[in-house]
């Protein structure tokens, strides 16, 4: 298993009512890049302000990163965390087969979501909120209509890992790819993610509000945002929720 990567803190909580919030409380007192994991929440979140589900076992964790860089730099660290996810899915698991990265914050593991991103700025600081089903998954009830089916990595794979084994497998996945991407850029990191995307080359659906547009998912670009091929030409969408 992984060792516990130099330069960053760990704090192993027993109950918070969401690590984004706790991050925002302690951002400023934090001495350098610190994990915050909590063993249980009672208020968790995911993006656009939704409810995470968030049962006894599986992992919540946000990383607390101190940063002086753009908006724009900063959203791609949703790259970096997708890749250091893969990874420490693979890690505990010891396969790869059937997982896949789903623009712009998902994981998928046999086609259903297990893990989800929620980046957030703190001033000088990011907030980067991880979730993932280890042992159990919601219902479909308990998420938005044409959602993908969540799953957890118990029921898809048979796996039964501890938030904090997994904590550590990553935390190290995710400080290799961060000085990959603090060295050499987002060229990498994009070239990695295109590798593991999920329906390159298929039809999907942004949806932004009220607006939806269909069209083949081409790539990804250098700043990001998903590229469609629709029927009124290539389009590049920074923020959407997609779906299949």
């Amino acid at each position: 298993m992984a060792d516990w990567p130099m330069g960053y803190g760990r704090q192993v909580l027993p109950e918070v009512d969401s690590t984004m919030a706790e991050a925002a409380r302690q951002a400023r007192d934090l001495a350098g890049p610190t994990w915050i994991c909590a063993l249980h929440q009672t208020a968790a979140r995911g993006r656009r302000g939704r409810a995470w589900v968030n049962p006894a076992g599986n992992f919540a964790a946000t990383l607390v990163m101190p940063t002086v860089e753009t908006p724009d730099r900063r959203a791609l660290r949703s790259f970096v965390a997708a890749l250091a996810l893969y990874d420490a899915l693979v890690a505990v698991s010891g396969r790869a087969e059937g997982l896949a990265l789903k623009w712009p914050n998902d994981v998928l593991l046999t086609g259903g979501k297990v893990a989800g991103i929620l980046l957030e700025s703190l001033g000088d600081h990011l907030a980067i909120g991880i979730g993932v089903n280890l042992v159990a998954a919601p219902e479909m009830s308990e998420v938005e209509a044409r959602a993908v089916a969540p799953v957890s990595v118990l029921s898809a794979l048979g796996v039964d890992v501890t938030p904090e084994v997994f904590l550590v497998a990553l935390a190290d996945a995710f400080a290799r790819h961060e000085a990959q991407f603090v060295t050499y850029g987002f060229a990498p990191i994009r070239e990695a993610w295109l590798a593991r995307a999920a329906r390159l080359g298929e039809t999907v659906t942004a949806r932004m509000g009220e607006t939806e547009i269909t069209g083949t998912f081409e790539t990804v670009d250098v700043e990001g945002r998903i590229v469609l091929h629709t029927a009124s030409g290539r389009q590049a969408i920074a923020a959407a929720d997609i779906f299949f």
